[in-house]
């Protein structure tokens, strides 16, 4: 227990207006658990409920020189609600904000979209010139997302096979892919 313990509020907050860190300790420590249950009744959200609670400590310390309470209990109740529906007011605009913005999003995704498409097909193209074992094993494991231990069972052929099958596969698009310059585009666009 600190010295400020059995302080009124009141005394306490003649300490605060004169700068007393401890002072202003004793009411965090007096007050924030009740604060605390009042935001997060409203919030809902633990995180959000503690922010709030530490702006109006923040801001209590900061006005400390300037503030008249008379009842400090109601007024830091007062300034949590009040701090809640600002931030519900805040959240609404940046709702609004996003969906006036939402259309412009959809244009970049349909853009990306295509892009990705495209990227995929010309992958499909060169797997597609693959010898046939190769091909397959490459579907199989990137298509079907199978395992190269379930490959080697459904193709009846050794682990090691499948393994230098794949291997293969993976260099020769990574090669073309290389050749092409179509990596390098697509890097360009998926990194911007």
């Amino acid at each position: 227990m600190g010295i400020y313990h059995n302080f009124s509020d009141q005394e306490l907050l003649l300490e605060l207006r004169m700068d007393n860190r401890l002072a202003f300790t004793e009411l965090f420590n007096r007050y924030w658990k009740k604060l605390l249950a009042v935001s997060y009744n409203y919030t809902k959200d633990h995180a959000v409920a503690e922010e709030i609670v530490q702006e109006v400590f923040i801001g209590l310390w900061n006005r400390r020189a300037l503030l008249e309470i008379n009842i400090l209990e109601n007024y830091l109740a007062t300034a949590v609600k009040f701090s809640i529906f600002k931030s519900i007011h805040q959240q609404k605009r940046r709702a609004e904000l996003a969906i006036q913005n939402y259309q412009t999003d959809l244009i970049a995704l349909d853009e990306e979209k295509i892009q990705a498409k495209f990227l995929q097909e010309y992958i499909d193209g060169i797997v597609e010139q693959l010898p046939e074992k190769c091909k397959l094993v490459f579907k199989y494991s990137r298509h079907e997302g199978l395992s190269i231990p379930e490959i080697s069972k459904e193709m009846g052929i050794a682990e090691k096979t499948v393994e230098a099958h794949l291997t293969k596969a993976l260099k020769t698009i990574r090669k073309d892919l290389n050749n092409s310059g179509v990596l390098l585009i697509a890097c360009s666009i998926f990194l911007k």
